[in-house]
C-alpha cells in the first residue's frame, strides 16, 4: 500500500491539484466554508480552545481558519539569551550536522544543501559544517512560522519545483524530497551567524507567505528568483525571537540551517519524532569564534 501511495504521487498533476485546492480554500462560501471547517476540526481533532477565534463561523475562508492566530500568551517564548526556540508547532523529522554539504532526510536518503538553497553556492558555503533541523507540520498544527532567534533578513530565494507530500511516509521513499519541492528560502543575519529558514511547499499547499513580501508567487516556470535586502538602515527587516516570519496555507515543512558552531547542543527533548511547540527551547547556542 505504501508503494501505491508513493506511485500515485508521481502520477498525479500535483501543481494543478494544489492550485485548484488553493482557490477553493481562499473562497468565501458562507455556510459551505463553515461546514468544511467544522469537518476539518473534527477529522483532525484540532483544539480550538487555543485559537484567538474559537468559533468556526468566525472565519470567512478556509485559509483564514488554517492560518488562524492563537490566543495571546498561549505559546510563551523562552526569553533566555542562550536559547533558540522552536519556530513552529509540529514534529521533528530529522536534525544533525551538515556533512560535506549533505543533509540527512531519512534512512538511505540524503540531499544537497546547495540544491536545497536553489544552487546559490555562496549561500551554501556559509552553512558548511553547521547543523540542520527539519520540522514537519501536520494538518492539525498551528501554521504560522516564527523566528527561533533574532535576525535581520538579507536574502530571499524562490525555488520552483515539485509538490510531493512531505509527510513521513514520503520522506522515507522520495529521494531528495525537500530539495526537489517548491520552496522559499529566507536567510537572516544573526548574532550567531547566518540562519536559513526554508519553507517547503507540498501537495495542496496553496501558497507560502512571508510577513515582508506577502504571498510569494513568482511567474510560473523553472526560473529561480532572488531578492536581496539591506541589513542596516531604516529599510532593514529585523525580526525578534518568537516574532512571526511566515505562514503556510495548508501543511508543510520547515528546514533550518545553522552556521558552524552556532549551536552548542540541541535541547534534551529534541530528537526525531519529538513534538515541537513554538516558543519552547529548541537548542542551546554559543557565540561564534571571532574572525580574528
Amino acid at each position: 500500500m505504501d508503494k501505491v501511495k508513493i506511485a500515485l504521487q508521481y502520477m498525479l498533476p500535483k501543481h494543478l491539484l494544489s492550485r485548484l485546492v488553493g482557490k477553493l480554500a481562499a473562497s468565501e462560501a458562507g455556510a459551505l466554508t463553515t461546514a468544511a471547517i467544522k469537518w476539518f476540526i473534527k477529522q483532525y481533532k484540532i483544539d480550538m480552545s487555543e485559537a484567538a477565534q474559537s468559533e468556526p463561523e468566525a472565519y470567512k475562508s478556509f485559509n483564514d481558519f488554517f492560518t488562524r492566530a492563537l490566543k495571546p500568551g498561549i505559546r510563551p517564548i523562552n526569553s533566555a539569551a542562550n536559547i533558540m526556540v522552536h519556530p513552529v508547532d509540529g514534529a521533528v523529522s530529522q536534525l544533525g550536522p551538515i556533512k560535506d554539504g549533505r543533509i540527512f532526510q531519512a534512512k538511505g536518503h540524503h540531499y544537497s544543501s546547495l540544491t536545497l538553497l536553489g544552487d546559490q553556492a555562496e549561500d551554501a558555503k556559509r552553512f558548511e559544517g553547521g547543523d540542520f533541523a527539519t520540522i514537519y507540520l501536520a494538518p492539525k498544527d498551528y501554521h504560522r512560522i516564527h523566528m527561533p532567534i533574532k535576525g535581520t533578513l538579507s536574502k530571499m530565494t524562490y525555488v520552483p519545483g515539485e509538490l510531493f507530500s512531505v509527510n513521513p511516509l514520503t520522506a522515507r521513499h522520495v529521494p531528495g524530497l525537500f530539495a526537489r519541492n517548491e520552496r522559499v528560502v529566507a536567510i537572516f543575519e544573526t548574532d550567531r551567524g547566518p540562519l536559513a529558514m526554508v519553507l517547503v511547499g507540498a501537495t495542496i499547499v496553496a501558497s507560502i507567505e512571508t510577513v515582508w513580501a506577502g504571498t510569494v508567487t513568482p511567474p510560473t516556470g523553472k526560473q529561480v528568483f532572488t531578492w536581496d535586502y539591506p541589513t542596516v538602515g531604516p529599510d532593514a527587516i529585523t525580526l525578534n525571537k518568537g516574532e512571526e516570519m511566515g505562514r503556510f496555507k495548508l501543511g508543510s515543512t520547515v528546514v533550518m540551517l545553522f552556521a558552524k558552531e552556532a549551536i552548542d547542543t540541541f535541547a534534551e527533548s529534541v530528537e526525531p519524532e519529538a513534538v515541537t511547540r513554538m516558543g519552547q527551547a529548541f537548542a542551546n547556542i554559543k557565540d561564534l569564534p571571532s574572525a580574528d
